[in-house]
């Protein structure tokens, strides 16, 4: 894959990214926002999830997001330098079909098995 390419897949799945936290972020700020409204003891409530609960699932998935997006940017990196695409560990080309699923592979499928 070229690096004109990798950079348009790169700066696409950014953008998503972007998206993803922000709407993350927002649910996070609302959660807050109503724990410190609730009234009742929600931790208690027998009807569906707690507060905490939800919480706990939007950060997580936060956090996979910032994961991510660190990700894009070390590859970001590997395409200025020009070791896109090479695999870390043994120094062979990564597939272009493992590239376009994943475009932050740092490893050949081989190694990252």
């Amino acid at each position: 894959m070229d690096a004109a390419t990798a950079g348009r897949m790169l700066d696409h799945l950014d953008r998503e990214v972007a998206e993803r936290l922000a709407r993350l972020r927002a649910d996070e700020v609302s959660l807050l926002r109503d724990r410190a409204d609730a009234t009742a003891d929600d931790e208690h409530d027998p009807e569906g999830s707690t507060l905490s609960g939800e919480w706990l699932h939007v950060d997580a998935l936060r956090r996979g997001a910032e994961q991510e997006r660190a990700e894009i940017r070390a590859a970001r990196e590997r395409v200025a330098s020009g070791t896109f695409g090479v695999c870390e560990m043994c120094g062979v080309p990564i597939a272009d079909a493992r590239l376009e699923v994943r475009p932050f592979a740092r490893r050949c499928i081989g190694c990252a098995t």
